[in-house]
């Protein structure tokens, strides 16, 4: 009798070991006393720990091992299941038991594992659907030596089966970016959407630092997957601005983000594993949701500039009232330049005798420092100094609007080139309106933004031209356009 018996777990372990040098030898023949006890207690605690019950059979279809959750589901102790002969009458309905322990038996002397789902009978005498999967244990001569089955409920299986499918699934074929992010807020697992999203395949993505992967946006980006490290999920998602790099340059996204932070379940205390972070691009309709609030509120200032120049007295405050709302939320400066009538030139902008340039006044124009209302100027009419190609007076000449940007000048370069304009000397970008009423060019309004601000675009210089006519109109009014 091996050592497993003698110990007295064999019962609810298994059967007897095979004897190495038959029923005679010594004990010791197998190693150091208490060597084989040792292992019987390995085998018991690794039977006993794991998830999916588990029971064996010998060759005779006699049951030698049942474990801890094989007991938990049924309710048969290992003393009350081990030595009994199949299922019959116990953990199976006897009309069912011949086929149940058929098809149970048959994995003696079939390849591979066979899976079955069939009920089993409890205790108490109500009955699981389990799952199960059993293969033949060989002996040394490789016969059939017995088989073994793990089970599970049918439920607990179906469970799981979910969870990975859904995993697959979030990584083959979501319509949303997944990336699963490692503790050193590196990508570990990417999903085809994502990874189409920033540009790049999807191994390439992974180990790699995420400043590699994203022009702007990091911090904000590594700030969030630090917080869930630390302090868990946030409870709702978050909307993120980010440049992604692509061949034809850098693209400015908006993702909706959500994360979750991923713990290991094979541990008492929470180990954090990373941060799994699902994010969609809304840049579409963020951008469309944006362009309709600035519309609204542009809209609202033309309104209210109408209404406060309505009770102006002089036409000419009520030209910078225009100028003054229309600034809120547009512009940092802006500037209104008359034409002044020099050498023959006519009001409209025309040369009366084909001589003399065009020559422009400073009607109006915001405070360079400090912020404050525009004042009325250019009382003396001496005319401002612009080039002929300057901005300004390419609008005129044009009568159309002009946009013009310091571009990719540095500080010193920047300021030079704002000053050489007669602007204030944080100016980077500027957007230049014609002033027209009755079919006559009046000057120019000229709107400017600091480095803080983006270019001006199309929009912008509708806006602009919307402001324009309403200070023309002004302008006609009060006679300063003569």
């Amino acid at each position: 009798m091996s050592a497993s018996r003698r110990s007295g777990t064999t019962d609810e372990l298994g059967p007897d070991e095979p004897e190495r040098d038959g029923p005679d030898s010594p004990v010791g023949s197998d190693g150091p006393a208490g060597a084989d006890g040792g292992g019987s207690d390995l085998l018991a605690a690794l039977l006993d720990g794991m998830d999916a019950a588990l029971c064996a059979f010998d060759a005779d279809g006699v049951v030698t091992h049942w474990n801890r959750e094989a007991e938990r589901i049924l309710g048969w102790t290992a003393d009350e299941a081990v030595g009994r002969h199949g299922f019959a009458g116990w953990a199976v309905r006897s009309a069912d038991a011949e086929d149940i322990e058929g098809r149970l038996l048959s994995a003696m002397h079939a390849p591979g594992r066979q899976v079955h789902e069939f009920a089993l009978l409890t205790k108490d005498g109500g009955r699981v659907l389990v799952r199960t999967q059993s293969a033949a244990v060989r002996g040394p001569d490789g016969k059939p030596a017995g088989l073994y089955c793990a089970f599970s409920e049918v439920h607990a299986q179906i469970d799981l089966e979910r969870s990975i499918a859904l995993s697959e699934a979030l990584f083959e074929d979501a319509s949303w970016g997944v990336v699963l992010v490692d503790a050193d807020l590196r990508p570990a697992v990417v999903n085809s959407h994502a990874a189409r999203a920033l540009g790049i395949g999807r191994t390439a993505v992974l180990g790699r630092p995420l400043g590699e992967l994203l022009a702007q946006g990091v911090e904000e980006l590594e700030s969030a997957l630090t917080h869930v490290l630390a302090e868990g999920a946030p409870p709702a998602p978050a909307e993120m601005w980010v440049s992604v790099r692509t061949t034809e340059g850098e693209k400015r996204r908006c993702w909706r983000s959500g994360f979750l932070r991923l713990a290991s379940p094979l541990t008492e205390e929470p180990v954090p594993l990373g941060v799994g972070w699902l994010f969609q691009d809304i840049t579409e309709a963020k951008v469309t949701e944006q362009d309709a609030a600035q519309l609204r509120f542009r809209t609202h200032q033309l309104h209210r500039a109408a209404r406060a120049a309505a009770e102006c007295e002089d036409p000419a405050e009520a030209a910078t009232v225009h100028l003054d709302f229309a600034l809120a939320g547009f512009a940092d400066h802006a500037i209104v330049d008359r034409i002044a009538v020099i050498g023959g030139t006519a009001a409209d902008g025309s040369a009366g005798d084909g001589e003399g340039p065009v020559r422009l006044v400073r009607a109006a124009a915001t405070p360079s420092g400090a912020p404050g209302p525009s004042v009325l100027a250019g009382h003396a009419g001496l005319p401002v100094r612009y080039g002929d190609a300057h901005p300004a007076v390419q609008c005129v000449e044009r009568a159309g609007s002009v946009r013009a940007s310091a571009g990719s000048y540095g500080v010193e370069q920047a300021r030079d080139w704002a000053v050489q304009r007669r602007w204030p000397p944080d100016t980077v970008h500027a957007l230049c309106a014609v002033l027209r009423s009755r079919g006559r060019t009046l000057g120019v309004v000229t709107f400017l933004r600091g480095g803080g601000r983006s270019q001006f675009e199309r929009t912008d210089a509708m806006y602009a031209e919307d402001v324009a006519v309403r200070i023309a109109t002004a302008l006609d009014l009060a006679g300063l356009g003569k």
